[in-house]
């Protein structure tokens, strides 16, 4: 489908690694606030991503934004804070590995914009995602056999009680990858913190669905600061829109 591409330097392997390393602690950090907190709320806290995106991509990349597009991140992140105030299963555990999850995620997306960017460095999205990947097996792998007795065992016993698991298993990691395809591709052709903010869209999704299938409670505060967020992802793509005439 796309050229086959090679690692050209040591730097350029560290860069990849460090993005391995960056997802992993993404996903386990968030699978773990999932433990604590409904999707509802974990979804607005990660709405959030983009104001640690600019933060990320300004120190990493000296890339300013547009002021109107950091004003439009205001809304984006008081939104989150009403609704942790108002949230009725708040944990501060769960919160915190949630905005360790957040953090990893925005630093993820400017590190994959460097790698699909730079001159020097460029790699298409298939090739970066196939380099990644096995990297982040090699972090992930020891660490589920050390941490998690008897995780093999306790699958297999699943596996055997309804078989469906390993089907949904096999969905999720299908789903998981092309999630990080389409991402790098994004980030390519807009920016990280476009892809961000993007991503809210489907946060606001995902708290309407968590609610009607979870049934978790949600007071009047929360869908509060869950609008405000929402709109604060409005009034960015639309500074966006007038940055970019």
């Amino acid at each position: 489908m796309v050229p086959m591409q090679t690692i050209r330097s040591r730097v350029q392997f560290f860069k990849i690694t460090a993005l391995s390393l960056i997802f992993c602690a993404s996903v386990v950090s968030g699978n773990v606030s999932l433990r604590y907190l409904p999707v509802s709320f974990n979804q607005a806290v990660g709405a959030t991503t983009p104001f640690f995106t600019a933060v990320f991509a300004y120190i990493m990349t000296v890339k300013r934004e547009a002021w109107l597009t950091y004003i439009t991140l205001v809304p984006v992140v008081t939104g989150v804070v009403i609704a942790s105030g108002g949230e009725p299963s708040f944990h501060l555990f769960g919160f915190i590995m949630c905005v360790g999850a957040t953090a990893a995620r925005a630093l993820k997306s400017v590190l994959q914009g460097i790698l699909l960017s730079s001159e020097g460095e460029k790699l298409n999205s298939m090739n970066l995602l196939l380099y990644m990947a096995p990297i982040a097996v090699v972090f992930l792998l020891p660490a589920t056999l050390l941490m998690e007795e008897n995780v093999v065992g306790i699958t297999l016993a699943l596996a055997r009680e309804d078989f469906k698991i390993i089907w949904y298993l096999l969905f999720n990691s299908s789903l998981a990858y092309f999630v990080n395809l389409t991402n790098f591709l994004v980030t390519k052709h807009t920016s990280a913190l476009t892809l961000q903010v993007l991503g809210n869209a489907k946060g606001a999704v995902a708290v309407v669905v968590s609610i009607s299938i979870f049934r978790n409670p949600v007071s009047v505060t929360g869908m509060l600061g869950y609008t405000l967020t929402v709109i604060g992802v409005i009034l960015y793509s639309e500074a966006k829109k007038r940055s970019n005439k």
